[in-house]
């Protein structure tokens, strides 16, 4: 299987704070943090000074796709993913959709891997071209009165046949804490829906059709355990819920989608076993890390752009977003110095960003998320026999010929007016390629929390808007 590529050669030069013995000199360091890395257990102390006390090293998401795999080849059906499989089997036949309840790391990865590898048109289909997979809804993560009343609409519905499968739907609502009210208030409202679906078969049948994913305690378990469900996935307790989309978390929503999620896994332990073996100058995940620190240190790079050629990727660039502002935004006062990140997708959003981007302020890094092979067959743009768009010049291009020339276009433009650029290439959008490519960001993250001194798993600003709301409602 290809690994995927990182060229950051279009970054490395002295107008914009990169050179070659800047990178040199932060070598040691990243090795330094590699051997931590590779010499820790899940989660022990882990004396640093930029951190001013003894913080665990966030390695349990690292260690968690091998353990999960080789969990699986020892007990099969016992091991946390064998349960997922025999879930995912055993409910395909029984319900036509699946509603995944969930917020910020709990969600937006499920989405991720739905949108990148299910056709764009998936919850369109009929249940016979789905290959009887289901379709699949997300909520509980906001409070929109209309989205929800929408969604539960559409649910009543039903699917596009008369089969009593495709009138029946479930519910998998994932919280590690079991207590972000945005999900709790949503997993009531569609519970009490799902039992109106059902009726008479309510009392045998919500055990079966509702699906937690939670923390080892928490409310959310307790209302499990109290409603009898059948099964309960875990979040591990070194796992937080920004880096968790490797567990149960993505694992449970891709299985019913009848995604791969054993080469999801090896992709992420694939990446792995290049970060703990490649030398860096050549190594994916120290080279992303290095050239995007020195950026920010040294050119005052605060803006980190996702520049996605490829809109299945959007909701992975969306999910890097939160991954990288819960970390480096983690804690107080010198935990804010992070980048900021954005997601962009091109070339839609070239027509909406460029004078942001390009002409505007300095402070911007491009990093490229491009796509080598497509899963269909390059679409000619066609002659036209009246010609009145000028078009037939071209008609023998496809529409990758034209986005490749666009990425060029795009990329020499940003590099006229001093904007550096890296590229982070995929080989195509698979289970094994986004499992490489989750891991890495996943490690660069909090590799580079470690270099600007943030402890990632240091959410202590984060409860203030919670607070104030809860009051608002009429809670303490």
């Amino acid at each position: 299987m290809k690994m995927l590529r990182f060229d950051p050669s279009d970054a490395i030069h002295p107008a914009y704070g990169v050179t070659q013995d800047q990178l040199n000199s932060l070598y040691p360091r990243l090795l330094e943090l590699r051997r931590e890395w590779m010499e820790a257990d899940s989660a022990p102390p882990v004396s640093d000074e930029n951190l001013g006390s003894s913080k665990p090293l966030n390695v349990g998401f690292y260690r968690l796709p091998k353990e999960q795999l080789d969990d699986y080849m020892t007990r099969r059906e016992a091991s946390e993913l064998g349960r997922v499989f025999k879930v995912a089997t055993a409910l395909k036949d029984v319900v036509d959709a699946v509603v995944v309840l969930g917020i910020g790391g709990s969600y937006v990865g499920p989405l991720a891997l739905m949108d990148a590898c299910c056709d764009p048109y998936h919850n369109e289909l009929h249940r016979g071209p789905r290959g009887s997979k289901p379709r699949m809804y997300f909520e509980g993560n906001g409070l929109d009165n209309d989205t929800t009343q929408a969604l539960l609409s559409r649910i009543a519905a039903g699917g596009y046949g008369d089969s009593e499968i495709e009138k029946r739907w479930m519910v998998i609502v994932i919280s590690k804490s079991g207590e972000t009210i945005e999900t709790v208030v949503a997993f009531r409202q569609f519970l009490g829906a799902l039992k109106s679906n059902l009726k008479d078969d309510a009392a045998g049948m919500i055990a079966k059709l509702v699906v937690p994913v939670t923390g080892t305690t928490g409310k959310l378990r307790d209302f499990a355990v109290a409603i009898g469900c059948e099964e309960i996935f875990t979040v591990p307790d070194n796992v937080s819920g920004d880096f968790s989309v490797l567990s149960s978390v993505g694992l449970m929503p891709a299985a019913m989608l009848g995604l791969d999620c054993m080469k999801l896994l090896e992709g992420a332990v694939a990446m792995n076993e290049h970060f703990e073996t490649t030398p860096p100058a050549k190594n994916v995940v120290l080279q992303y890390v290095a050239i995007n620190h020195l950026l920010e240190k040294n050119h005052g790079i605060s803006t980190r752009v996702l520049s996605v050629w490829s809109k299945s990727l959007e909701s992975v660039g969306h999910w890097y977003d939160q991954l990288l502002s819960q970390s480096m935004g983690a804690g107080t006062g010198e935990g804010t110095r992070g980048a900021t990140p954005l997601t962009v997708v091109n070339t839609r959003d070239l027509h909406s960003r460029y004078g942001q981007h390009q002409p505007g302020r300095n402070n911007h890094v491009f990093n490229n998320l491009i796509v080598e092979s497509h899963r269909t067959d390059p679409l000619d743009i066609g002659t036209c026999d009246l010609n009145v768009d000028l078009l037939n010049d071209i008609a023998d291009k496809s529409l990758d010929h034209i986005l490749k020339a666009a990425i060029r276009g795009t990329n020499e433009a940003l590099h006229q007016d001093g904007r550096p650029t890296t590229d982070i290439i995929l080989p195509n959008i698979d289970t094994f390629s986004l499992g490489q490519l989750f891991q890495m960001l996943m490690i660069a993250t909090s590799l580079e929390c470690r270099l600007l001194g943030i402890d990632p798993s240091d959410q202590t600003g984060g409860p203030t808007y919670k607070s104030k709301m809860n009051n608002y409602i009429g809670r303490k």
